[in-house]
């Protein structure tokens, strides 16, 4: 991996602005779960198995609607784990390099998990393209009001159910967390919408600049995240880093690093040093 870890650092060498793309093996190095297939689910969560449903089952707003208690179980326990949940110290290498070449920064996520504010990133440069844990909406929805998720939620893990279910202030129904879910027909987009109006602009504003992408985590399973790093490696001048341990393959000149993002990130910051 020797030689793609010295293209890697020089393309952060010239760069001249610098774009961080992530998707959820991001925070695998933080001790975060890695729902890749049914089976990573159920070892996060073995009493999904017993239930018969799997990732695309419990992220589904229908429980909302059917038994609050139960969709409240899945994203209370979310909801708190993130809390607790430390960002690796890839976040800080990040920044570092932000800083050491003066780049202006943006953050892409298809996360919900709120990592890279907790990290120190500015909430003005980073674009949760799912929406975000931490805050949450109506279900109906009764209008377009989105609030910061500040409710504290006890689970019982036997049975997967909340303690106590969210309320909308406004309407007095169900609340449920601002996240795009499967199958998601209520989801406030406006919060994300507004992150992407940014993100146009940062893009707008440097497009004639050389731009480093350095993408960790994101599978082709929901390419999202995937298909973002590759249009911004087809400007003139740009170059991708692609930083995932089973699918790191990606069109020369880009890079593609078959690793997890902390030993990725720790392996470029070794050779700009």
């Amino acid at each position: 991996m020797t030689e793609a870890v010295q293209k890697a650092a020089e393309i952060l060498r010239k760069a001249e602005a610098l774009v961080i793309t992530a998707g959820a093996g991001m925070g695998v190095d933080s001790g975060l779960p890695d729902f890749r297939g049914d089976h990573g689910f159920w070892n996060a969560y073995p009493m999904y198995r017993h239930l018969g449903i799997n990732f695309v089952g419990a992220a589904n707003p229908e429980h909302f609607e059917r038994d609050p208690a139960f969709g409240w179980g899945f994203y209370g326990h979310r909801t708190n784990l993130y809390r607790e949940t430390e960002p690796h110290a890839g976040f800080d290498l990040l920044r570092s390099w932000a800083a050491r070449f003066n780049l202006d920064t943006f953050v892409v996520t298809s996360n919900v998990d709120g990592q890279f504010q907790k990290a120190g990133f500015a909430e003005e440069q980073i674009l949760e393209v799912h929406g975000s844990i931490h805050h949450l909406q109506c279900l109906i929805p009764c209008g377009n009001a989105i609030w910061p998720n500040r409710e504290e939620i006890a689970v019982n893990f036997d049975s997967m159910r909340a303690d106590r279910v969210p309320q909308c202030p406004h309407c007095g129904g169900t609340a449920r967390p601002n996240i795009l879910m499967f199958g998601d027909c209520s989801w406030l987009p406006q919060r994300s919408h507004g992150q992407q109006m940014r993100f146009d602009l940062f893009c707008d504003q440097h497009r004639d600049r050389r731009l480093a992408v350095v993408e960790m985590g994101a599978g082709t399973a929901i390419p999202t995240i995937r298909h973002l790093s590759e249009r911004l490696g087809a400007r003139p001048g740009a170059g991708v880093i692609r930083i995932n341990p089973r699918e790191a393959h990606i069109r020369p000149p880009h890079i593609g690093l078959p690793c997890g993002a902390l030993e990725g990130l720790r392996a470029i910051d070794q050779q700009l040093n």
